[in-house]
């Protein structure tokens, strides 16, 4: 669980950051949990969007992907998330 410091910490390295999956159509699949998955091993903080076609609306995928994934969801505004999960091989991230 992350404090209310660090989930502002992270908050200002994910601003800057482009999304780099897109949650579609397809929704919330196998395929598309693998990939996340190795994201968040390599890069720790990822940001998503969630499309209008997916049928999610960004708090309720963030929610659903967490859980899957044992990650915390940083931040879900309007079609954005945020997740991050620490490192098992190597933690880039500090948290302060």
């Amino acid at each position: 669980m992350l404090t209310s410091k660090q989930r502002s910490y992270l908050r200002s390295l994910a601003n800057t950051m482009e999304p780099i999956f897109q949650l579609g159509k397809n929704g919330i699949e196998e395929p598309f949990l693998k990939q996340i998955d190795d994201a968040l091993e390599a890069r720790e903080l990822i940001k998503l969007t969630v499309l209008n076609n997916s049928g999610f609306d960004a708090r309720e995928a963030s929610d659903i992907i967490c859980e899957e994934l044992g990650c915390e969801g940083v931040q879900a505004i309007g079609n954005k998330i945020v997740l991050y999960r620490k490192s098992s091989k190597k933690p880039r991230i500090e948290l302060p």
